[in-house]
């Protein structure tokens, strides 16, 4: 690993990267940069000479072989797998390699980005979704025409967006002409989700229908009022009992 290219020493390139870094023939590891030795938890000693394919899950193990096979001719196109350091620990990565000549040998050089944090924020941004269809699809019918929205939780910027994309829809298959949205569960809320809050209700009166709103806190309704919201741009209640008894569906 002392190749010069162009008087350009590649060991010293390599060593230094920012990334680990793996270098295999033959299904052994002929060398590993300082990143790698990190990314890995051990010893160069303790890792050359073994089989690259001993950090892959053995149901993996058959398609890396085949991918490695073909590398020796041309760069592997970019793919995700889960492996394991040397202590056992799983990690998701991107793996890239592709074929480089170390003298007369054929070897392969492996790029190891750690992508765990990115696939924690994607299965993050999944459950939030499947969060926001749950919630918008909590339409609770009352009587004919008479639903109840409840929101719950918190109601961060990308939540009101998409309720506000999913909440007319959901309210037009159901047939519903008069529709509840109760604040009084959410816990968390800023200026720009208020904004995107009573923009649903205006939404509404575009397709025809009326929107009440209960449950604004204190502070939510000072917030609102900065926003130049008013008691005459839409109907308000303190509680839903409060909105079904003007709507005249029971009484006090």
């Amino acid at each position: 690993m002392s190749e010069n290219i162009e008087g350009i020493n590649y060991k010293e390139v390599i060593e230094y990267a920012l990334d680990p870094l793996i270098v295999h023939t033959q299904l052994k590891i002929i060398y590993i940069n300082e990143a790698a030795e990190e990314f890995f938890r051990a010893s160069r000693d303790e890792v050359i000479g073994a089989s690259p394919l001993d950090i892959f899950k053995d149901s993996s193990k058959p398609a890396i072989t085949k991918r490695i096979s073909g590398a020796y001719s041309e760069p592997a196109e970019l793919i995700e797998e889960t492996i394991y350091k040397m202590d056992g620990t799983q990690v998701d990565v991107e793996l890239y390699c592709h074929p480089i000549k170390i003298g007369e040998t054929k070897a392969i050089q492996t790029y190891v980005k750690d992508i765990t944090e990115r696939k924690q924020q994607e299965k993050a941004q999944c459950e939030m979704n499947r969060q926001i269809n749950e919630l918008a699809s909590n339409i609770v019918p009352i009587l004919k025409g008479i639903a109840v929205l409840p929101l719950l939780g918190a109601i961060n910027q990308d939540r009101a967006e998409q309720l506000l994309e999913l909440v007319p829809a959901n309210v037009q298959e159901q047939e519903v002409n008069r529709l509840i949205i109760d604040c009084s569960g959410i816990y968390k809320i800023d200026n720009l989700v208020i904004d995107s809050l009573f923009k649903i209700s205006n939404v509404l009166k575009l397709i025809g229908v009326q929107c009440i709103i209960t449950g604004i806190r204190p502070q939510l309704a000072i917030e609102a009022v900065k926003l130049g919201i008013t008691s005459e741009s839409i109907i308000t209640f303190s509680n839903v009992k409060e909105a079904l008894y003007y709507l005249g569906v029971n009484n006090r």
